[in-house]
């Protein structure tokens, strides 16, 4: 079997677990739950990772590209901080603040292709362990222990990032405004940008307009309290593999 069918079963394998994780029953007979956090909201949230961040191996591959594109950009933001130099209305707005700004929002992009380097480890464990055809839970929690706690640091490192940065409610209105004005500058210069880097980047800002949505809905202290029990809830899961 392919590396690429490895990896969509690993893909599926993930997501189911993070259905089950994430399913109100389960949830709801945790002592630490927000009362805030009801049925409706867990759902949306569950949604949202699985939509956006964990994706079918279809969208993950539609994903994938988009993000390729924008590789040397994220590691290498001056290009684009060029094209937003060129709009007076965002210098004066942000002024010295612009480039900390594009680099969160930047930042916030990479956090999407931390799932795709941690599949990669993956997918090389289920080659060393010959865990190849279809991926059953107890087959995926047995890969997810197999590697290296670094990497699942790593990982989790990642999408704490992202939801740190959603959860900045003044931070995450200023990337939208930045990266929503770059996608309008980036398209005046086809000689410089591609469809390919525009719709990348269209994509990141989507993923983040949908993850600031689930926020918005929320109360300040609700917010904080909902945050704080996603990051606690995926660490207490990994800490709890390794314990097994």
């Amino acid at each position: 079997m392919s590396r690429d069918k490895i990896l969509d079963q690993i893909i599926i394998a993930y997501r189911q677990l993070i259905e089950e994780r994430y399913d109100f029953k389960l949830l709801s007979k945790r002592t630490d739950l927000p009362e805030s956090f009801d049925e409706e909201k867990v759902d949306r949230f569950r949604i949202y990772f699985l939509d956006s961040i964990y994706p079918d191996p279809e969208k993950r591959r539609e994903l994938n590209e988009a993000f390729d594109q924008l590789e040397d950009y994220t590691k290498q933001p001056k290009k684009l901080l060029r094209v937003l130099m060129e709009s007076a209305m965002v210098v004066l707005k942000y002024g010295t603040s612009l480039p900390k700004i594009l680099s969160a929002g930047l930042s916030a992009l990479r956090s999407f292709r931390a799932a795709t380097n941690f599949e990669k480890k993956l997918v090389d464990a289920a080659i060393e362990l010959k865990v190849i055809e279809e991926i059953s839970k107890t087959e995926m929690i047995q890969l997810l222990q197999s590697l290296d706690y670094g990497e699942i640091e790593l990982f989790m490192s990642h999408t704490e990032a992202l939801f740190n940065t959603l959860h900045d409610r003044t931070l995450v209105q200023k990337i939208k405004a930045i990266v929503t004005t770059l996608v309008s500058k980036m398209k005046n210069k086809p000689d410089l940008f591609s469809a390919e880097e525009i719709n990348g980047l269209e994509i990141g800002k989507d993923i983040i307009i949908e993850g600031d949505a689930l926020f918005q809905e929320l109360s300040e202290s609700d917010q904080k309290r909902i945050f704080s029990f996603i990051v606690d809830y995926e660490r207490a899961f990994f800490k709890e593999l390794y314990e097994q």
